[in-house]
């Protein structure tokens, strides 16, 4: 695709239209984590089982980002977007219908479906968009609408979920796609693939070495943040000891962290990409054992909270990496990047699991968060090493 050169005003509005995306496909993925309990009591089943929902979710990205990447390879990104943001509606409408339980786990895979697409080809999109020296910044503002999510639009739908329903929830997330698709058909120029790569030449990008040891950075390091995240509610409850209220506030905490980093590690990896990923991820190890002390006092656990929050801006800037080291097969790379989060997803809340199969504590969790993040500092020196036999250092910083 080539690079059309907008100015910094021209490229707002197409810009908040694909981080409106950003911001639906955020709410329709953590929202449902939120209204699990609601769920269960819907269908009168277990909230284990009803965890279905969950990974129906989360396999439906893993099978569409590839599929639907190589799909759209020759098609507009625009009209890609648009078709996207449609199966997001419609995949949201027929869950809110949902009759049965086994019912609403196919509607959530076919909502999964679209997820990563939509992020490899905005983030594309954004990308083109981007003046010189600004691929980073643009690519994280496309990001920020997951990110504001976090903060805004899951609290409110689990409170829409509790005072009306779950249902009505997944309602205003497909009213909203379909607010999405409009806006982009109306904001978002064309962007025809001008060079569309073969099919041959995505599946090529998987040979790179490189490309593997900085999606591995995401692979093992982002499953830290997925591993505190997901028994932080129970480490406030049975660790830190205080109102239930607290725990709103820190996820609320967890999703300015999200935002702010996500502006600030965007700014700084626009000058150097590689070594602000490094420096942030010995930050991150360090911040997880913060917050096993952390978590017998409130207020030390919401300032460890939004610097955990914080370390997720690294996502759109390893992506940045990714395609800067790969001249080809950028559609492939937005499909990785996605698995790998939701990869990421898995394997955090897995280790913590472990954790405390083993008798640890809840705010134990942080040094198993620590070491998942390690691990991503690992990846990370192992790119450097390949970056710097290749002579590669230079572009990427």
């Amino acid at each position: 695709m080539s690079a059309p050169q907008y100015n910094q005003g021209a490229a707002v509005w197409p810009i908040l239209a694909m981080a409106l995306g950003t911001f639906v496909l955020g709410l329709t993925e953590f929202s449902s984590m939120s209204m699990l309990p609601l769920i269960a009591g819907s269908f009168n089943v277990t909230p284990a089982l009803a965890g279905n929902v969950i990974s129906a979710y989360a396999i439906g990205v893993v099978i569409g980002a590839p599929l639907f990447m190589l799909l759209t390879n020759k098609t507009n990104r625009r009209t890609a977007l648009i078709i996207f943001t449609a199966m997001i509606g419609i995949g949201n409408g027929l869950s809110a219908i949902a009759s049965s339980l086994p019912e609403l786990v196919v509607y959530r895979v076919l909502s999964g479906l679209p997820h990563g697409a939509y992020f490899g080809t905005a983030l594309l999109v954004a990308s083109a968009m981007a003046p010189k020296g600004r691929r980073a910044t643009y690519m994280s503002k496309v990001f920020a609408g997951l990110t504001i999510a976090t903060i805004v639009g899951v609290p409110m739908a689990t409170l829409v979920g509790q005072n009306l329903s779950w249902r009505v929830c997944m309602a205003i997330v497909a009213t909203l796609a379909l607010i999405t698709m409009f806006l982009i058909y109306r904001l978002v120029p064309s962007s025809p693939v001008t060079n569309p790569t073969r099919i041959r030449e995505e599946f090529g990008v998987l040979k790179n070495k490189l490309v593997w040891s900085i999606s591995g950075i995401i692979f093992v390091g982002f499953g830290g943040v997925f591993c505190i995240y997901t028994y932080l509610a129970d480490t406030i409850i049975n660790v830190t000891e205080t109102p239930e209220i607290t725990i709103s506030i820190a996820m609320m905490m967890f999703g300015i962290g999200t935002t702010i980093g996500n502006l600030v590690i965007s700014k700084l990896a626009d000058r150097s990409p590689l070594t602000t990923t490094g420096i942030a991820l010995l930050c991150s190890v360090a911040i997880a054992i913060m917050y096993v002390f952390a978590a017998t006092n409130i207020w030390w656990l919401y300032i460890t909270v939004f610097l955990l929050g914080a370390s997720v801006g690294l996502a759109a800037v390893i992506q940045s990496m990714l395609l800067d080291v790969s001249p080809t097969g950028h559609a492939m790379i937005g499909a990785l990047v996605q698995c790998a989060f939701n990869t990421a997803n898995a394997v955090g809340p897995w280790m913590g699991g472990a954790m405390l199969a083993s008798g640890a504590a809840f705010n134990e969790t942080g040094y198993a968060s620590a070491l998942l993040f390690l691990g991503g500092f690992g990846m990370w020196a192992l790119s450097y090493l390949q970056m710097r036999n290749r002579e590669l250092l230079p572009a990427a910083q």
